[in-house]
């Protein structure tokens, strides 16, 4: 044990007061410290993170208006996406023949300033080749005796034609109905697409026109869809609702009469022409 000498000057200790107030200078540093680390990332600029528009498709929508939608969703010259269709390598099916009729599904789409004609397209038909590639598609196809793309291409006449979507079955099975007769459709949807218009008014000179769309003078489905049908319409493509007939028409919105007997049907239309008459005051 070593003893102080008596002479040796007191040693300096630091008081409570002056160790508490060290301590909490100590302390203070370092949460502004801390606070400094946190905030100085939060209030330097970062790289803005773009925000992507919506470019909504509806159904039933044709190609020529999606491709017009597309050219001014991202501000391009008319035109611009429809010749990018045929150079956009689009996996469609071997019928479609390049076309894309059919498949550019409706849907909402995320458009940014990346974004571009072909991209947007190939994103439409890449979702309808999912969609419409499911087993349950091609197993409706192969019960119903046509193929996946006739399926589509029924799709695309039931929704132009059905008034609402409970008719959609029913409208389909007037499709399969008067091709197992061998009957053509008589679809006015097939004319308008191929007059490239959308009417109810159909002259005798319409039925006679020189079109594969004219299903008045031709028999069988149309050469391609003539839309882009949503999954309902699809559902009832491959499961149309069972049923005899052969004729419908909407006499008013949400009443349209389905039909196997062509003398009910004149009936049915000749109220249909009353209530146009009536509506327009004439």
């Amino acid at each position: 044990m070593v003893n102080e000498s008596a002479d040796a000057p007191p040693r300096r200790t630091l008081r409570p007061a002056r160790r508490r107030r060290l301590v909490l200078l100590i302390g203070a540093v370092l949460v502004l410290a801390v606070a400094a680390a946190v905030l100085v990332p939060l209030l330097t600029p970062g790289p803005k993170v773009e925000r992507a528009r919506p470019l909504v498709i509806p159904e039933g929508w044709r190609a020529s208006q999606v491709y017009a939608a597309v050219d001014q969703t991202l501000a391009v010259a008319s035109g611009t996406t429809e010749k990018a269709a045929g150079t956009a390598d689009l996996p469609l099916p071997a019928e479609a023949k390049g076309n894309p009729e059919g498949y550019l599904f409706p849907a909402t789409y995320p458009v940014t300033s990346d974004s571009t004609p072909q991209g947007l397209l190939r994103y439409m038909v890449d979702t309808a080749v999912e969609r419409f590639g499911a087993d349950h598609i091609a197993a409706g196809a192969r019960r119903n005796g046509v193929s996946a793309y006739q399926t589509v291409t029924i799709a695309s006449i039931v929704q132009a034609e059905a008034d609402t979507e409970g008719d959609m079955g029913k409208v389909a099975r007037v499709i399969y109905n008067r091709v197992e007769r061998d009957m053509p459709l008589q679809m006015d949807s097939t004319l308008n697409y191929a007059l490239n218009r959308s009417t109810l008014d159909t002259t005798t000179g319409d039925t006679k026109i020189d079109s594969p769309y004219n299903s008045y003078e031709r028999k069988g489905l149309p050469p391609t869809p003539i839309g882009n049908p949503g999954e309902q319409a699809m559902a009832a493509a491959i499961t149309p609702t069972p049923g005899p007939w052969l004729y419908f028409v909407t006499v008013a919105p949400g009443d349209t009469r389905f039909t196997g007997s062509y003398a009910e049907q004149q009936r049915n239309v000749e109220e249909f022409n009353r209530n146009r008459r009536s509506a327009s005051g004439g």
